[in-house]
């Protein structure tokens, strides 16, 4: 079978919270914005176009759901250890640092994760051997 994995899409609550969070902290910002039926919604990629979100607010969305935790999560590749090193310190900062930046053993490589507006896990990472 021929596919290929496009997006993944997720639940917010607060979609302009949403979208400032992930602007702020990863390689993404908004391609698609639109509202329907009360429904809001927002498509987010990287510039490398390989893959991206979909963010929907529903008009009964109240509180934050969290869908991916306590270890489910989105992974993000740094460039290096420092790049991880200064998300989390931004992370800390804002209040959202979940993982402290630590060495796991290969494949994982140095991460820490931070948690998004809804309590999503959102991993960095430097030296993941994925190939």
């Amino acid at each position: 079978m021929n596919g290929k994995l496009t997006h993944l899409a997720l639940p917010c609550h607060d979609l302009v919270k949403t979208i400032q969070w992930y602007e702020r902290f990863t390689p993404l910002n908004v391609i698609h914005q639109r509202e329907d039926n009360g429904a809001k919604v927002a498509w987010i990629q990287s510039d490398d176009k390989s893959f991206f979100l979909v963010f929907l607010q529903s008009p009964d969305s109240k509180e934050p759901t969290p869908t991916l935790s306590p270890f489910a999560h989105l992974g993000i590749e740094m460039a290096s250890k420092k790049e991880v090193n200064v998300i989390a310190a931004e992370g800390r900062d804002h209040a959202c640092l979940v993982w402290e930046p630590r060495q796991e053993p290969d494949p994982v490589g140095y991460v820490c994760a931070l948690s998004d507006p809804d309590g999503n896990l959102v991993e960095f990472s430097y030296g993941q051997t994925i190939n």
